[in-house]
C-alpha cells in the first residue's frame, strides 16, 4: 500500500464543517504542497494546525481549514494521516479533494481507509463490521452493541472459545504423535469433557443473535386488521405525522407502508398493511395476500379490531392469522358510540393483550408501548455486559463452528482414530477464524468493505 489515497469524510451537502481525509506515505509531502499552515514548527502527531489551502499553480487561496496530524503507526490506518477540516459544501470539498489528487493523491473506494485498517492489524475483521454497524445503527442499543463490537468484545469472545479449542487440539496431537504414552480411555474422556464445554460455548453465542436480530434490525412489526379498523391512523398517531391516508373509503392502503420509531431505545420496523377482506380487485388481493404473508413472518403483531362495529367474518380470518403469533390486540374507536358489539367475547379465548384506544385521538399509545416493553423486555435485551451476536455472518460462521465440534465428539463417541476427531476440530478453529479475519479469504474481505461508504 504505497500510494497515498484521498476522500471526503463527511456526508455530502451543506454543513458546518467538511473533512476531506488523507491516508498513506506521502500523505504530508503532498499536504504541503497545497496547505500554507500559519505556524510552521516540525510537524506532530496528534496536533492541529491552522492555515489555508491554495491553488499550487496560482496561489489561490480555496478555504480557511484546521488540519489534524497523525503520524505512522499511531494513527487509524497506522500510516501517515490528515485530516483537513474546511468550511462545509459541496463547492470547497471537492476542490480540495480535486488539489489533493492533482498533487499526488489517490481517489479511495469505499471502506479503504478502514480495510487499510484491518491490512495493517489496527482492527481485525469483526470490528471492522462493528463500525458500519455503529454508523447505520437505528436505536440507543444497536450503537451500544456496535461500540462492544468495536472495542473487541466479540473478537475477545472468539479467542476464549479458539483458546480452548486449541487446548483440546494440543492434546489429540499429543496422542497422534506419541501413542505409547497414552491412556486412551482416560485422554477421550476428558477430550469430551472439553468439547462439550466449547459446544455449550458455541451455542449459546449462537442463541444470543435471536436476542441481536431484534437490536440490529428492530422488532418487525405488523399493524394488522380489517379496513377501515384504524390501521393507518394507528400509523399517523405513533409516527406523530399524517403519513399514511386516511379514509372512510375500504381499501385505500393497498401496499405497505414500512416506518422506524424507537421506544426505551429498541426499534420497531413499523408495517401498515392493506386491510384484510375479500374483494375481487386485483390490485388490493395482492395487497391483502402480502398482509397475511407478512403477518407470519412478522416478530409482532398489533392487530386492530373495530369496537364500533359488530364482528365479522373478516375479524375471524384476523383471529385464526394471530393466534399462534406473538400479538397485542388493539380494540379502536372508544371514543364512538357502541351496540350490540360482541368483538370482547371472541378474542378473549386468544389470551393475548388487549389495550383500548382511539389511534384518531391517540388516546391509549402509553400503554400500547408499556405492553411492547412488557412483551419484549427491552429495558434487559442487552443483559448487561453479555457478549451479544448481531452480525448474520458471524451467526453463520458460529453455527459451522458449532456443528463441527459436535462432529468431532461424535467421533470420539463412535471410537474412531482421534484424528478423525482432529479433522473436525481443526475446521471450527477455521470456522471462528473467519469471524475476526484470521481465515478469511480475499472475496470475503472485498465483500465487506463494499459495504462501507465513501471516505470511511
Amino acid at each position: 500500500m504505497e500510494n497515498t489515497i484521498a476522500a471526503i469524510s463527511t456526508a455530502s451537502g451543506n454543513a458546518g464543517i467538511g473533512i476531506i481525509r488523507l491516508s498513506g506515505k506521502n500523505c504530508f509531502d503532498i499536504l504541503d504542497k497545497i496547505f500554507i499552515p500559519k505556524n510552521k514548527n516540525k510537524i506532530k502527531g496528534y496536533s492541529i494546525k491552522y492555515g489555508n489551502i491554495i491553488n499550487p499553480e496560482n496561489n489561490e487561496i480555496i478555504d480557511e481549514v484546521l488540519v489534524s496530524y497523525f503520524i505512522s503507526p499511531n494513527s487509524f490506518t497506522r500510516e501517515n494521516m490528515c485530516e483537513i477540516n474546511s468550511h462545509g459544501g459541496m463547492t470547497v470539498e471537492r476542490k480540495i479533494l480535486e488539489l489533493c489528487l492533482k498533487n499526488g493523491a489517490d481517489l479511495a473506494s469505499p471502506g479503504e481507509f478502514t480495510k487499510r485498517a484491518f491490512l495493517n492489524g489496527r482492527i481485525d475483521l469483526s470490528q471492522a463490521e462493528s463500525i458500519i454497524d455503529l454508523i447505520n445503527s437505528k436505536s440507543d442499543k444497536e450503537a451500544k452493541e456496535s461500540i462492544k463490537g468495536l472495542k473487541g468484545e466479540i473478537s475477545e469472545k472468539i479467542e476464549e472459545i479458539e483458546k480452548k479449542i486449541t487446548d483440546v487440539m494440543v492434546n489429540i496431537e499429543v496422542i497422534v504423535d506419541y501413542p505409547e504414552y497414552d491412556v486412551p480411555e482416560i485422554t477421550n474422556d476428558e477430550a469430551l469433557k472439553q468439547l462439550k464445554n466449547i459446544e455449550i460455548m458455541l451455542e449459546n453465542l449462537e442463541k444470543s443473535f435471536e436476542r441481536g436480530k431484534l437490536i440490529r434490525d428492530g422488532i418487525k412489526t405488523v399493524i394488522f386488521g380489517k379496513p377501515n379498523a384504524g390501521k393507518s391512523s394507528l400509523l399517523n398517531a405513533i409516527l406523530n405525522e399524517d403519513r399514511a391516508i386516511v379514509s372512510e373509503i375500504e381499501g385505500t392502503t393497498r401496499d405497505t407502508i414500512e416506518e422506524f420509531i424507537n421506544i426505551d431505545g429498541l426499534s420497531l420496523k413499523l408495517i401498515d398493511t392493506a386491510g384484510i377482506r375479500d374483494t375481487e380487485n386485483k390490485i388490493e388481493k395482492i395487497g391483502v395476500e402480502k398482509s397475511k404473508k407478512l403477518a407470519k413472518e412478522a416478530d409482532l403483531i398489533i392487530a386492530i379490531f373495530d369496537l364500533s362495529r359488530d364482528f365479522e367474518e373478516e375479524d375471524k380470518q384476523i383471529i385464526d392469522i394471530i393466534k399462534d403469533k406473538n400479538a397485542i390486540i388493539v380494540l379502536n374507536k372508544v371514543d364512538i358510540k357502541q351496540e350490540n358489539n360482541n368483538i370482547e367475547d371472541k378474542i378473549k379465548s386468544l389470551c393475548k393483550p388487549i389495550i383500548k384506544m382511539s389511534a384518531l385521538k391517540k388516546d391509549g399509545l402509553n400503554d400500547l408501548y408499556e405492553k411492547i416493553i412488557e412483551i419484549f423486555k427491552l429495558n434487559n435485551i442487552d443483559n448487561g455486559n453479555e457478549v451479544i451476536i448481531t452480525n448474520e455472518r458471524h451467526k453463520n460462521q458460529i453455527r459451522k463452528a458449532y456443528q463441527n465440534i459436535v462432529n468431532g465428539e461424535d467421533a470420539i463417541k463412535n471410537n474412531m482414530p482421534i484424528d478423525i476427531s482432529s479433522i473436525y476440530i481443526k475446521q471450527a478453529l477455521e470456522d471462528l477464524g473467519e469471524i475476526t479475519g484470521k481465515n478469511a479469504s480475499e472475496d470475503i474481505i472485498n465483500e465487506i468493505f463494499k459495504k462501507f461508504c465513501l471516505g470511511k
